[in-house]
């Protein structure tokens, strides 16, 4: 029923926003270059990995030693609008069309994160990830890794279709007033080092 329910909104959702979708392609194109779309390998259902694709929203500037500035840098007023109109993402409605990914489940994280995880953590995997997700309308960016993690898993114990229409319809509020792109003062948000590392980071706190 999700996979169905994928295709009965993916698909009118592609073709309604593909106007939208070339013209963002051409801004990227004009503003940043080339290549227009950045695809990254990410992990799907049960962590086996694929291609997702987002639109590029930085660039490519580099210091004097040739190494890529940090993103926060290389994030230019283009970028940041196109993260906070969450049109990024439009070209992961072609990960939906495919197969590789839900339009409601746990965002697709880094594969380098998938030794890091629990037990529990890795349960996110037992379902696709998803465009949105509980997590996305919890707080997106702005929560910390383990409420994040927590939200994920709420997601995989209580899914249904209701859910997943709650979610989209909070989502599409969220997109307009742009809420929970970042963590305060990053790109995005920290990277995830493991529960231990982050741990070992903060003597005398909380893990």
């Amino acid at each position: 029923m999700k996979r169905s329910f994928d295709l009965a909104l993916g698909v009118p959702a592609a073709l309604l926003l593909l106007p939208v979708a070339l013209t963002i392609a051409l801004l990227v194109r004009i503003l940043l270059g080339s290549p227009v779309l950045f695809r990254q390998q990410r992990p799907g259902l049960g962590g086996r990995p694929f291609d997702m694709v987002k639109f590029r929203s930085m660039s490519d500037a580099r210091d004097a030693d040739g190494k890529l500035l940090p993103d926060d840098m290389r994030l230019g007023r283009f970028g940041r609008w196109l993260r906070a109109s969450s049109l990024d993402e439009l070209p992961e409605l072609y990960n939906v069309l495919r197969g590789d990914m839900s339009l409601v489940g746990p965002r697709p994280l880094l594969m380098d994160y998938l030794p890091l995880y629990s037990q529990v953590q890795m349960r996110r995997h037992e379902v696709p990830p998803g465009v949105t997700g509980w997590a996305q309308i919890n707080g997106r960016n702005a929560i910390s890794w383990e409420d994040k993690f927590a939200y994920d898993v709420w997601y995989v114990d209580n899914r249904s279709l209701i859910l997943d229409i709650k979610i989209l319809l909070v989502t599409a509020m969220k997109v307009v007033l742009a809420a929970g792109i970042s963590q305060p003062g990053r790109a995005t948000m920290e990277p995830f080092r493991g529960m231990q590392k982050r741990a070992e980071k903060s003597p005398g706190g909380d893990p």
